[in-house]
């Protein structure tokens, strides 16, 4: 059955409308702490085949080219664009941000792993390095009662100046997880993120070996989304629906003018 002119003006208004959300997402999330912009990837529907090349047009001779009439656009899955965002310095003790490739650890209420770029961290009632919703850093972090002085190094080593001390001394180690496709982690929320299929096995080691980055105590990684970026391509959005909006019209108007003549 041939697909018409609206239906396939109807799949460019739904995917420039899934574009345009895409788009007001990235907007919506430009002051969120580690936050990774999202693009819209599109591809075609499949084709209707009037005539295929090289099929044979008489006895002797063949059709050059081929009659393919294209059914519209869909829109294919969204890529996470993992570019690092600024590092702003906040002077706090507990706000880390990975300068490079990885994510740090949670312990999610469940029992399951989470992954995050956003450092903002904080300790419990108990002293344990936690997010700002309570979910447990891992490996684990306990800072004893009456330590002063607690210093992250870039490799994740946590030391502290314990009281009756002079000197520091390691309280714990901050590993760094990677992951072969980090495009394939699924965002969960709450800046989170779950491993996937896609994604390949978690890899656990330490910051700043193996591509891994390294930690910054006292920053926090900003949003990488750029607003003059994402308004161009809202402006393109925008402008691509109303050329499919106008050509509904256009093949409305068409149809009419058929129905009132025959």
């Amino acid at each position: 059955m041939p697909v018409s002119a609206l239906h396939v003006a109807r799949t460019g208004l739904e995917a420039q409308d899934a574009r345009m959300r895409v788009i007001a997402n990235n907007l919506a999330n430009i002051g969120t702490t580690g936050f990774k912009r999202d693009r819209a990837n599109f591809a075609t529907l499949a084709y209707q085949d009037a005539r295929v090349a090289g099929q044979r047009s008489t006895n002797e001779t063949a059709y050059a080219i081929g009659l393919n009439l294209g059914t519209g656009v869909a829109v294919q899955g969204t890529s996470r664009i993992e570019t690092q965002g600024t590092l702003n310095t906040t002077g706090n003790v507990f706000d880390l941000a990975l300068d490079g490739n990885g994510y740090f650890e949670v312990e999610m209420p469940d029992g399951t792993t989470a992954y995050t770029r956003a450092g903002n961290f904080t300790l419990s009632a108990e002293g344990q390095l936690v997010t700002a919703q309570g979910f447990a850093v891992q490996p684990a972090i306990q800072v004893p009662e009456g330590a002063q002085s607690i210093t992250v190094a870039p490799d994740g080593s946590v030391s502290a100046v314990l009281a009756g001390e002079a000197d520091p001394v390691e309280i714990g180690q901050l590993t760094v997880t990677s992951f072969t496709n980090p495009a394939g982690l699924q965002a969960m929320g709450d800046n989170f993120l779950r491993a996937t299929g896609a994604s390949g096995d978690a890899e656990q080691g330490v910051a700043g070996e193996n591509g891994r980055g390294n930690i910054r105590q006292g920053m926090l990684e900003a949003s990488n989304v750029n607003v003059v970026e994402e308004l161009v391509e809202m402006i393109e959005a925008q402008r691509a629906y109303e050329i499919n909006s106008k050509m509904v019209s256009a093949v409305d108007e068409m149809l009419r003018n058929a129905n009132q003549t025959l």
